[in-house]
């Protein structure tokens, strides 16, 4: 393969890549994750028969945001110790 198809492929890798991350990072993704997850424990609690499953799901599903906005702040923190340790 020569050096211009070489160049070619990495560019388009990079877009995947780059297009991954940022799906991984996205309020869409978070958004659609929190809303499966109360989804899910909407059905769980009507199938374990426990009170009140609509208001009652609602606490995973914020949990689940709350824990992404802590994630990248302690990645960040981390990830500059990391750093200044080098």
């Amino acid at each position: 393969m020569n050096i211009e198809n070489e160049i070619v492929q990495i560019k388009k890798r990079n877009q995947r890549v780059e297009a991954d991350k940022a799906w991984e990072t996205s309020w869409t993704r978070r958004i659609l994750i929190a809303v499966v997850t109360y989804i899910f424990f909407v059905i769980f609690f009507f199938v374990a028969g426990l009170t009140k499953p609509f208001v009652n799901s609602i606490v995973p599903a914020v949990a689940f945001l709350l824990s992404t906005l802590t994630v990248g702040l302690v990645k960040g923190c981390w990830v500059k110790k990391f750093r200044n340790k080098k």
